[in-house]
């Protein structure tokens, strides 16, 4: 069984699914068992954006872990998306698909505001959920240009990185070597800041090894001091999550140095980007980020967004035609949740949860979503699960349609109809879920 497990991440689609596969087959007759959980994720990274993890192999731990739904969600990139379906349907767990965007909020209400974004003013991430299957490869061709800009950029910034890395007396990074080829840029997965510094994290391993003297070029040439805790992972020469930890380190230290700010061809207007994502029936969200006093992954500071001026960004969120919030409950406080459903409530946008996995340290759990105030998470996953697979039968299904059987019921009772329909659905055959909306329509 390991030797399948292994294959899940081969450099290989199809080897990845036929590992899947079997995999799948060993689960339906028992010879792999799971302890079942309540818990959901919706935003699951994978080797498309930066993660350890392939599609199939995201699939396979999430069921492993006990999770009832999963979805993939890479940074300007759909690359994954029938992978995860596919292998999500062949281990019996119900999946979702989204991608993960930037965009300006030039000309809104928030133009110029520090808003969910760590480094930049103005710009800000969007998730766009539930898309239907039919419509990845427009969501694929809409991303292309921006991340052929974003390339761009990625190519300046190891420019500068490697202007650091010569003061330490390190080697240069290869862009096309080392970033680009270590990627799955060329399938058209993107590139991100991570890319760049986990090559700068293998250079240093492989200069120094693992341990001590990792820290005390840290301290002494690098001048980057990092948190105790993440020292004595970095002491450790057999931590298995090595190079995500030095990763974190470097994320933290180094981009504010890099950085450069992306322009208009990367960053879309946020109303073009809405427009798309309701052109190709899918779910817009706004991922709440509020303040920050730590950090899951240990590479995020403690910083302020959009807690202080909160009730006005929703206002806006409605007005721009935002559909929903995505937020990750093990983030944030419980005022901070509280206020987050109470906005919600109030104009009327589903809540989505999805805590981003792109660390191998990260756990694919998260048991806060058991507790009883966020049961209503749940029932979003299968309602948003429901959305995606009827959408792509039947345009007309998609959630938030004007022509939508249950269009004139409430938010709420429109969510009961969908997570029914969505956890009536068998996850190895996703087109059983037509059969299960046809009865209950029938039956209202």
């Amino acid at each position: 069984m390991q030797r399948l497990i292994r294959r899940l991440e081969s450099p290989d689609r199809s080897e990845r699914l036929a590992a899947a596969a079997s995999i799948g087959a060993s689960i339906s007759c028992g010879e792999i068992t799971r302890p079942s959980t309540n818990e959901v994720n919706n935003h699951v990274h994978t080797i498309y954006s930066f993660s350890p993890y392939s599609p199939s192999s995201a699939a396979y731990r999430a069921w492993e872990a006990g999770l009832q739904t999963v979805g993939i969600m890479d940074h300007d990139s759909i690359a994954g998306g029938e992978e995860m379906l596919d292998a999500s349907a062949s281990i019996g767990i119900a999946s979702t698909v989204g991608f993960e965007l930037r965009v300006t909020m030039t000309g809104t209400a928030v133009e110029g505001r520090r808003i969910n974004n760590p480094d930049s003013n103005n710009i800000a991430y969007i998730a766009v959920h539930g898309i239907p299957r039919g419509s990845i490869g427009r969501v694929d061709r809409f991303l292309d240009s921006v991340r052929d800009a974003r390339n761009r950029r990625n190519r300046s910034m190891c420019r500068r990185l490697n202007e650091l890395t010569a003061d330490w007396g390190l080697p240069a990074i290869d862009y096309e070597r080392d970033v680009y080829d270590a990627s799955r840029a060329a399938e058209g997965g993107s590139i991100t800041e991570r890319h760049l510094l986990f090559a700068l994290a293998r250079i240093v391993v492989d200069r120094f090894g693992r341990g001590p003297e990792v820290v005390r070029f840290l301290k002494e040439t690098a001048a980057i001091t990092a948190p105790r805790r993440v020292e004595e992972y970095l002491e450790d020469a057999a931590n298995p999550h090595y190079l995500y930890d030095l990763l974190g380190v470097f994320k933290v230290s180094l981009v504010p140095r890099i950085y450069l700010q992306p322009d208009s061809f990367e960053c879309v207007p946020v109303r073009d980007a809405l427009a798309f994502a309701e052109s190709i029936g899918a779910v817009s969200a706004y991922p709440y980020l509020g303040d920050v006093t730590d950090s899951p992954t240990g590479d995020k500071k403690p910083e302020r967004f959009e807690d202080s001026y909160l009730d006005e960004l929703f206002v806006e969120l409605k007005r721009l035609g935002f559909r929903a919030v995505t937020y990750m409950p093990p983030r944030n406080t419980e005022a901070q949740l509280e206020r987050i459903r109470r906005l919600c409530r109030r104009h009327g946008l589903m809540e989505i949860s999805g805590v981003d996995i792109n660390s191998s340290r990260q756990s694919f759990n998260c048991p806060e979503i058991a507790r009883p105030g966020f049961v209503h998470l749940t029932r979003a996953a299968w309602a948003l699960i429901a959305h995606e697979k009827l959408a792509d039968v039947d345009p007309r299904y998609g959630f938030f349609r004007p022509d939508n059987p249950w269009a004139d019921e409430s938010l709420d009772r429109r969510m009961d109809l969908y997570a029914e329909i969505g956890a009536s659905m068998d996850p190895r055959r996703p087109d059983s879920i037509v059969s299960a909306a046809e009865k209950l329509r029938n039956r209202l």
